[in-house]
């Protein structure tokens, strides 16, 4: 499943609010379904949904055009060096916290997906160090070793991390801003995310353990509707040791390309997980903790 959340800036009177869905600009004030916004709600996924229009600068005229999406798939054989992974993926708004009694039955995570990020003339405070930081804590329910992270951030943000409690860095995630005009590297937007692979069987994640999870964005201006999600991939097992140096090489290789493979596939699973979150009220719900994604 390929789900695109495409937005025309073309002539538009505010580009980066029409990409921040800010409701004022759609003259939105319902969702898709017809139910009135809440009446803080400023700008998110609940004001850009099918059909509705951005506004634009007076007396333009857009022409109409279609667009493709290409893509490349690619695959390996399938042999013992191939070991399966799972998809966890973390919200920076979930306030879900474990509590002795807890158990393994159904836990409701209270993930708000987005968020909104104040700027430091509305808070008093100067550009200099104006950064707004998240940070939560996550009880991995869970165990395996670390293979691939993202974090998932939209305009402003400035990076995010995954941590353990004692503060060691596991895994950073940052973005990285076009600065031209041609498709790719277009100019004030994000247009990749520099990954963490982190050699196989160095990042172990332990049962049990508590990680924090840091998300930052830029306060130098307001932002609504930006998100904090960090995916990660996770082997339980590790290919058993081979004999030949040869082997060895082609299996650590076996593993990257693998989880190069499944990240594709997860980022696909991102945004259907953001398409399904938003579609039952951005309320989610996991087993106790985090729950993997079969893919």
């Amino acid at each position: 499943m390929l789900n695109v959340h495409a937005i025309d800036t073309r002539g538009a009177e505010d580009k980066l609010g029409c990409t921040e869905c800010r409701c004022d600009l759609y003259n939105v004030t319902v969702d898709e379904y017809g139910r009135p916004l809440r009446p803080y709600y400023k700008g998110g996924l609940l004001c850009c949904y099918d059909r509705t229009q951005c506004k634009v600068k007076h007396g333009f005229e857009a022409v109409r055009r279609t667009l493709y999406v290409r893509y490349t798939v690619k695959w390996i054989d399938m042999d013992r060096s191939v070991l399966p992974v799972k998809i966890y993926i973390f919200d920076i708004t979930d306030s879900w916290k474990r509590t002795p009694s807890s158990t393994e039955i159904n836990a409701e995570h209270k993930c708000k997906i987005e968020y909104d990020i104040e700027s430091c003339d509305a808070t008093g405070l100067g550009n200099d160090g104006c950064i707004d930081t998240k940070r939560i804590s996550l009880d991995m329910p869970f165990g395996g070793y670390l293979i691939y992270g993202v974090a998932h951030q939209h305009s402003g943000g400035t990076g995010s991390a995954l941590y353990r409690e004692d503060g060691q860095l596991m895994c950073s995630s940052l973005p990285t801003y076009g600065e031209g005009e041609e498709p790719g590297n277009e100019a004030g937007y994000i247009v990749g995310m520099i990954t963490c692979y982190p050699k196989p069987g160095t990042v172990e994640i332990s049962e049990g353990e508590t990680l924090i999870l840091e998300f930052n964005y830029s306060r130098i201006r307001h932002h609504t509707g930006v998100m904090g999600l960090f995916y990660i991939l996770v082997a339980d097992d590790l290919p058993k040791p081979m004999h030949s140096l040869r082997t060895v090489v082609q299996t650590q290789d076996s593993i990257m390309v693998v989880a190069i493979l499944w990240a594709a596939a997860a980022l696909i699973g991102v945004v259907a997980v953001i398409a399904l979150a938003v579609h039952y009220q951005f309320k989610c719900e996991g087993e106790d903790g985090y729950e993997a994604i079969g893919m």
